[in-house]
Order: C-alpha cells, then structure tokens, then sequence
C-alpha cells in the first residue's frame, strides 16, 4: 500500500523522500519500504534496542494490516 495518508501506530519522523531497500536482520531478506513504513520500521529497530516491547508489538501490528508483505 502506497498511501502516505495512513495513521501511523505512533510518533515518528518520515524523513525519506522515496522508497527505501531494507533488508530482514534475521533472513537477509530484502524488500523495498514507501518512507512512512521506514519511518515505521527505524522506529521498532530503536524500540527492540531499548526493549519498548509496547512500540514494537504497535509497529508490528502496523506492518502486519499495512504492508503484509513486507511483514
């Protein structure tokens, strides 16, 4: 889904202009992010870091109905 207007699961910054080629930490996996879902995914990388479980199950969730997938 390609729609910049959707509600993100929390506050976070989209910084990128265009889509992004992020890679799966644990598969390799690649694919390519529209910038509000890197926004998404940077936010639950930093969150997994500090252990905010309530940021990551939000974003997770957010990629499961948002973009399944990239999930």
């Amino acid at each position: 889904m390609n729609d910049l207007t959707r509600k993100l699961p929390f506050d976070c910054q989209v910084i990128d202009q265009g889509p992004v080629e992020v890679a799966n930490p644990y598969t390799g996996e690649t694919c390519s992010l529209v910038p509000d879902a890197v926004a998404v995914y940077d936010t639950i990388k930093g969150a997994e870091l500090f252990k905010q479980h309530d940021l990551v199950r939000k974003g997770l969730d957010w990629f499961r109905k948002h973009e399944p997938k990239a999930y």
